[in-house]
């Protein structure tokens, strides 16, 4: 729970950062730095969108629900199955 609360803060403080730590440098981090470059909220409503479905499908895996439909809008994979990159991992 913690790890999610500071995913959300570094999120609202620079989103490219919040992206790369979800999904790692793939299209979506490149999308996203552009739309941060754009304009500040457009990084920030596609950041949030990233990490929404993020912990969706998460939660939808830890119940044993297995949602093989492409969330629109995400390129990343490991994504798209719930799975994070890097050490932000917190099962136990």
């Amino acid at each position: 729970m913690l790890s999610g609360l500071l995913l959300v803060l570094i999120t609202v403080i620079f989103p490219p950062v919040g992206v790369y730590l979800i999904s790692g440098c793939e299209a979506d981090l490149l999308i996203n730095i552009c739309l941060t470059i754009l304009g500040y909220f457009p990084g920030h409503i596609h950041a949030f969108y990233l990490l929404w479905v993020y912990y969706d499908r998460r939660e939808l895996m830890r119940q044993g629900i297995v949602d093989n439909r492409a969330a629109p809008g995400v390129y990343s994979q490991d994504l798209q199955k719930g799975e994070q990159q890097g050490e932000w991992t917190d099962e136990k």
